[in-house]
């Protein structure tokens, strides 16, 4: 879970007051969205605290028999596309289907846009992501 942690917090960074991400979503902490509202603020603590409630219905959404690396990098695909999203993906099936399908690095490319424009943080998130999947150290 710390190796999980250090890879969100890389990619997120931490804000502790509340501001619009560029898909337009209210955001607060390192990426949590569940009922913010602008001017909110919190401490660190509280952005802690939030990240670790947020990972818990996440990991529960993974399929079991997985390595740590595949857990991490889907874990934190799944943080920054929503469980929705992840529970519908094409990566998620081929991940139950066979953990070691060598299309699914490939998949991680196609979570790329946000607000429908290719950002290049989350190109350099979705690298990142690919290769920890297939064993690349965090």
């Amino acid at each position: 879970m710390k190796q999980l942690k250090k890879l969100i917090k890389e990619f997120e960074g931490l804000c502790l007051e509340a501001y619009r991400c560029p898909a337009g979503v209210w955001t607060i902490g390192w990426g949590h969205t569940l009922g913010v509202t602008p001017g909110r603020k919190i401490t660190v603590e509280e952005a802690e605290r939030l990240l670790d409630e947020d990972l818990k219905p996440i990991l529960a959404t993974l399929p079991p028999g997985l390595n740590e690396n595949q857990q991490a990098a889907l874990a934190s695909l799944c943080y920054n596309i929503g469980t929705g999203a992840f529970m519908k993906s094409t990566i998620r099936r081929l991940v139950c289907a066979n953990p070691e399908d060598p299309r699914i690095p490939d998949e991680f490319l196609r979570w790329r846009f946000a607000g429908g424009r290719e950002l290049p943080g989350l190109v350099r998130r979705r690298k990142k992501e690919a290769a920890i999947y297939v064993g690349a150290p965090f």
